[in-house]
């Protein structure tokens, strides 16, 4: 992936679009933590890859593209969900149905609807993604002690509600 990226910074438009082949359903899963409407993963992923486009030049280690992409997600879907916040009233959110496919990504993210919001990411970014506690702690600017914490509370959350 090194390479790519690289090769990406250099201008090369098909070594970005490889990338962002490789990275599309991290992005999506990630995202899911964030919205469980589809018009908004899709706003955050389109921002993401557009912000990623203009900035790869800015990116000093190729090695941390998956990590820098991933923050620029997370930024992007925290300003889409303070503006949707401010601008919806919950007469306006429709409801949405669960999916019974059996599909385990439909049971992991139908278990994450069960966490608080600020456990979402994190339970996503460590079980969906395998980044390590530090790395997440990188990404969401926190301790690691606190992203510990916060997936030990969720666990327990989880156990509780669900036996």
């Amino acid at each position: 992936m090194k390479m790519l990226v690289r090769r990406a910074q250099c201008g090369d438009a098909d070594a970005f679009i490889s990338l962002m082949e490789e990275n599309r359903q991290a992005l999506y899963r990630v995202a899911c933590g964030f919205f469980q409407n589809q018009e908004d993963i899709a706003d955050a992923m389109q921002e993401t890859i557009l912000d990623a486009y203009e900035h790869i030049r800015d990116l000093k280690k190729a090695e941390l593209f998956r990590t820098w992409l991933i923050r620029i997600l997370i930024n992007n879907c925290s300003r889409i969900f303070n503006y949707n916040k401010k601008n919806c009233s919950t007469d306006e959110i429709p409801e949405i149905e669960s999916m019974d496919t059996g599909n385990a990504n439909v049971e992991f993210r139908e278990l994450l609807n069960h966490l608080p919001s600020d456990s979402r990411v994190i339970f996503q970014l460590y079980y969906g993604e395998q980044f390590t506690t530090r790395e997440i702690g990188v990404i969401l600017n926190m301790k690691e002690s606190t992203v510990k914490s916060r997936l030990h509370r969720g666990k327990e959350q989880l156990r509780a509600e669900l036996w």
